[in-house]
C-alpha cells in the first residue's frame, strides 16, 4: 500500500495589509495545521495523505475557508517524488523529520 502514499504541497502568499487580512492569514495557516499539515518552508506547508481520493477530500475542505484574496496553490506528488527532493542548503527541519511517512499510520 506504501505505493498509494503520495503528498500534499500547499504554497500560498496572502497579504497582510490590513487588521482583516492578518486574521485571513492566521486563521488559514490555523485549518492548515489542524488538517495536519506542517512547515516544509515559510508558506510553504506539507501533508502526507493514504490515496488521491483522501488528498481531494481534503482540498475540498480547505476550499471552504480560503482568504478573500492571495495566492494559494496545493500540488501532489507521490512519495516517490518527494523522496528524490534535493536539498541545495541546510539540512532536513524539524518538522520535515517528524512528517517522515515511516511514521504514516492509517486507522
Amino acid at each position: 500500500m506504501r505505493y498509494d502514499v503520495m503528498r500534499v504541497l500547499c504554497m500560498f502568499d496572502l497579504p497582510v495589509d490590513t487588521d482583516k487580512e492578518k486574521r485571513e492569514y492566521r486563521n488559514f495557516k490555523k485549518k492548515l495545521i489542524l488538517e495536519g499539515f506542517v512547515m516544509l518552508q515559510y508558506s510553504v506547508y506539507i501533508r502526507t495523505c493514504p490515496n488521491r481520493q483522501y488528498s481531494e477530500r481534503l482540498q475540498k475542505r480547505l476550499a471552504k475557508n480560503l482568504p478573500a484574496n492571495g495566492n494559494i496553490r496545493l500540488l501532489e506528488i507521490t512519495e516517490k517524488q518527494y523522496e528524490d527532493m534535493k536539498i541545495l542548503v541546510g539540512t532536513k527541519s524539524l518538522n520535515e523529520k517528524i512528517a517522515n511517512d515511516e511514521r504514516f499510520v492509517v486507522i
